[in-house]
């Protein structure tokens, strides 16, 4: 191997072969104008001389001169740029003082959901420099305080760019604990799941499209209004729209969130056949109610009490009916076998019992066959947020976007993680979720700028690692050349940002 000027000034790098009888072929490697260049293109050269060379081991500590370049340092580089320019663009990285340690515990949050102690092993292997378990457990009493929660909401809000006019949808959810008694804070109480342990219910305070505004942790048999109407404060927000399924609002919250003055949007229960959709029926006798048909039935308020007046919205939909009629068919075939003892008498709707006979259920199973497809939607609002009147379309439309506010809790209970199942101190749970409050705000944003769910971008992301290789005295910095649906997501993560 010989290094030889050009003419312009370059140092190029030659292999060159000879043999006894004087011949001699060379081999141009290249040319570099810089001395990290010079180095690689050496390395590459007694790479290439090595080749297809046994290594005599000798004991000794120094490499084969044709070995490999050493890798003095690999990360997640691509990840971790994104991950924290979502975290800077939000402004967490202000609301949160430039903490660092909470800004790792964040992203290691994003990047793999694990526990406060394994959240270092998560950072390294990210490339990171972790903070250690004793540092964490130092600032944990911080992160737990209303007061850094609200900043972080305040954060939030601005982004969001939260108005007067804004709708702003709330809905709680319910965090179980791997324990048999409760403490005052971790508490038995309503649960969709009919679950007995003790547990504590979360509140999830966010936008139409679904983006996190606030979560709060209350008494898992204890109302949410208290926290609405602190949020409701802070923001100088008039009203606050609790959108929710009836499964998750009791009756008595019902009632507190209007004894309030509050709004709503609820998923109405239909026991009876509601009186208007009878109508429509003896109205059209043997006619199929149209899709997408809107029954409207108005509940004035008394005079008494101080609720406003509330609208019904019953809609019917095809595809609804057809899984509804399907599941009623086969409850109806189970049922007269089992009154024709064919099979053995299981829990049925449509069975009825009567001393020790039992038929089946028609008038119950004829008022099912004219409620299937139909689900109801009640509100007391009286207009939408930009002052129209309020209409079908826009309280259905609303109680839709649900899904955008269950989107991000199942967000946080399977991506994030953030059952905090086996945490015992109300400060610990406290300080856990307010770093999934965060991770959760950074994911909603990575998926609104790029259309990826964030487990298929920290899943593609993380693959692509920057690495740092040593060649003599110099570092030189190389990457995984990156796929182009990859690019175009880290393209449109880091261009600028005019709006939410």
């Amino acid at each position: 191997m010989r290094t030889v000027k050009t003419a312009s000034g370059a140092t190029a790098v030659q292999i060159v072969y000879s043999s006894h009888r004087g011949s001699r072929d060379i081999e141009h490697l290249g040319s570099a104008h810089d001395g990290a260049g010079l180095e690689l293109l050496k390395a590459a050269a007694r790479q290439r001389l090595a080749a297809g060379q046994g290594e005599l081991d000798l004991g000794l500590a120094v490499g084969a001169p044709g070995g490999p370049l050493p890798i003095t340092a690999s990360r997640m580089g691509h990840l971790h740029d994104a991950l924290s320019r979502a975290y800077d663009v939000l402004g967490l990285g202000r609301a949160a003082g430039g903490d660092e340690v909470f800004r790792q515990l964040v992203l290691a949050r994003i990047i793999e959901p694990t526990s406060k102690l394994d959240a270092a092993r998560v950072l390294e292997e990210a490339g990171l420099a972790a903070p250690s378990y004793a540092t964490i457990n130092r600032r944990l009493p911080q992160y737990a305080k209303q007061a850094w929660r609200r900043k972080l909401s305040a954060a939030c809000a601005a982004h969001a760019r939260l108005g007067r006019a804004s709708l702003v949808l709330y809905d709680v959810s319910t965090l179980y604990f791997e324990t048999d008694t409760g403490d005052g804070f971790r508490e038995p109480g309503f649960s969709k799941e009919r679950r007995l342990d003790p547990q504590i219910t979360i509140g999830l305070l966010t936008d139409q499209g679904g983006f996190p505004l606030m979560v709060s942790a209350f008494e898992g048999n204890k109302a949410m209004l208290p926290v609405i109407q602190a949020f409701m404060t802070a923001h100088q927000l008039p009203d606050v729209t609790v959108v929710a399924d009836a499964g998750m609002v009791s009756e008595a919250n019902q009632n507190q969130i209007e004894a309030a003055g509050l709004s709503f949007i609820l998923g109405k229960r239909i026991p009876e056949v509601p009186y208007v959709v009878a109508q429509w029926h003896r109205d059209h006798p043997d006619e199929q109610v149209p899709d997408g048909q809107v029954f409207t039935q108005r509940w004035p308020a008394g005079p008494h009490g101080g609720h406003r007046d509330q609208v019904i919205y019953y809609q019917y939909r095809h595809d609804r009916a057809r899984r509804t009629l399907r599941g009623i068919d086969e409850q109806v075939a189970k049922a007269e076998k089992a009154v024709a003892g064919q099979v053995p008498i299981k829990r049925n709707r449509f069975i009825q019992l009567s001393g020790d006979t039992c038929t089946v259920d028609r008038e119950l199973e004829a008022k099912a066959r004219t409620l299937a497809g139909i689900k109801g939607y009640i509100t007391n609002l009286a207009a939408c947020p930009d002052g129209t009147p309020i209409t079908a379309e826009f309280v259905i439309g609303a109680y839709h976007r649900l899904f955008e506010i269950e989107k991000s809790f199942r967000m946080s209970k399977s991506d994030l993680q953030a059952r905090p199942i086996y945490h015992r101190k109300r400060d610990s749970i406290e300080a856990h979720l307010t770093t999934v409050f965060a991770a959760l705000a950074v994911g909603r944003w990575i998926e609104d700028r790029t259309g990826w769910s964030i487990r298929k971008f920290v899943r593609t992301a993380r693959r692509y690692r920057t690495i740092e290789i040593q060649a003599g005295e110099h570092t030189i910095t190389a990457a995984d050349p990156l796929p182009a649906d990859l690019s175009e997501a880290l393209h449109r993560i880091h261009r600028h940002i005019d709006a939410h």
